[in-house]
């Protein structure tokens, strides 16, 4: 069976108030066209297929456009999403009438019968055409409000193994030998390397890492979301993040966005192939490294292509990074002046201090919209408090912090 992993498409996202829709239109019909070309039997999709947990018009418009586009260049496809934390697990579970008559199973949230997670509902089963059966082990992102209460606060790392230990044990309890397992999740594990300016901390903050030994040796695949940075955890190559198929982030301008094909037989993994995705839009530093002086920089931006070279939906997003001794209110006139007429979105300005400055200089300001949540809190807790919040606390803020994204109050 020939099975194709993404994850973290964020669709509706926004770099700066400039839509992705462009990139995101693009992407999609790369990976329809892939499946169809490589006879893929199963897509999954590891969470955070939205952005938001009020997604916009458009980008629902995205998501149930690739659907149909899917069937019709591949009919033979299987797909499997699972909810990640920016997703609304109601609103991603509310068409999965219609779309289950299209072989598309969605397993938002963390379904639950009689206070335990109802493995019916999060197994899937599918069979392939030459008689291949594959066991999905479908868990979205989990909440500390779907661990049992004396994990949810305490330790919600042994509650998240419990739960995938529950549905690892259905499994096995109905599959026949040779039939492999595939996990899914959309979660943060030990040594994985994440994006600070893009990804959400979850499970009550990122120093809530789960080790890679949640996935028992019987595990032939795992196909994780949440981290945008594509990457195998620890020495692991069959437990993966697939990453994010664009750069969410200027931050993420050079990770190599890719998604994840493997295949399985006779229960096992029989190979794994990395496929680029390719970039529709640029991400450009002026300069590539280290900072100009003003006038150099604003000469540089002057000399980027026109405007006329490219369709604006395709204008790279920019960053500049200016060597300044002293504040310039005239900053960003002077910058925006400069890119008038050029292709280019201008996304950041970084301000540096000459080397000379640096020692004798105050702490650099910084505008809001550079912060994290977490960073505020601390920030706050510092001010008030010797030394780091308590866990628990910190536990309890990223839980409001996160519910402040879902519909359900």
């Amino acid at each position: 069976m020939r099975i194709l992993h993404t994850s973290d498409w964020h669709l509706g996202h926004t770099l700066r108030d400039f839509s992705r829709t462009h990139e995101h239109a693009a992407f999609l019909a790369w990976l329809a066209e892939t499946i169809r070309e490589r006879a893929v039997d199963m897509l999954l999709v590891a969470g955070d297929v939205f952005d938001t947990a009020n997604p916009s018009a458009a980008a629902q418009e995205l998501w149930f456009q690739f659907l149909a586009k899917l069937r019709r260049a591949a009919p033979q496809v299987r797909v499997v999403v699972i909810g990640g934390n920016h997703d609304s697990a109601a609103r991603l579970d509310a068409p999965s009438p219609i779309l289950s008559a299209m072989d598309v199973t969605i397993v938002g949230g963390l379904p639950r019968k009689a206070g335990a997670p109802d493995v019916a509902r999060v197994v899937v089963d599918v069979t392939s055409a030459d008689g291949e059966r594959v066991w999905i082990a479908a868990v979205p992102f989990l909440r500390l409000s779907d661990l049992a209460a004396e994990h949810a606060l305490d330790d919600p790392e042994r509650g998240v193994q419990a739960v995938y230990a529950e549905i690892f044990a259905s499994i096995r309890a109905r599959r026949a030998e040779g039939e492999a397992i595939v996990a899914m999740g959309h979660l943060y594990m030990v040594e994985g390397r994440i994006s600070e300016l893009s990804e959400r901390k979850i499970l009550g903050g990122n120093q809530h890492a789960l080790p890679a030994e949640i996935f028992p040796e019987d595990v032939a695949y795992a196909a994780l979301g949440h981290l945008h940075l594509a990457q195998a955890v620890g020495a692991r190559e069959h437990v993966r993040y697939s990453g994010s198929p664009l750069p969410l982030s200027i931050a993420e301008a050079h990770y190599e966005h890719q998604v994840v094909l493997f295949e399985l037989d006779q229960g096992r993994l029989a190979k794994l192939e990395v496929l680029a995705v390719p970039r529709e839009v640029d991400v450009v530093r002026v300069p590539a490294r280290g900072a100009l002086p003003l006038a150099e920089a604003l000469e540089k931006l002057r000399a980027l292509p026109p405007s006329s070279t490219l369709p604006p939906a395709r204008w790279p997003f920019l960053e500049v990074a200016i060597e300044l001794a002293r504040p310039e209110p005239t900053l960003q006139t002077q910058v925006t002046d400069a890119l008038e007429g050029r292709a280019a979105r201008l996304v950041k300005i970084t301000r540096v201090l000459p080397a000379s400055e640096v020692a004798r200089a105050p702490a650099e300001l910084r505008a809001l919209t550079d912060f994290t949540p977490d960073e505020v809190f601390r920030a706050r807790w510092s001010k008030q408090f010797p030394g780091d919040p308590p866990d628990e606390l910190l536990a309890a803020f990223h839980e409001i912090v996160d519910a402040t994204s879902q519909e359900a109050p």
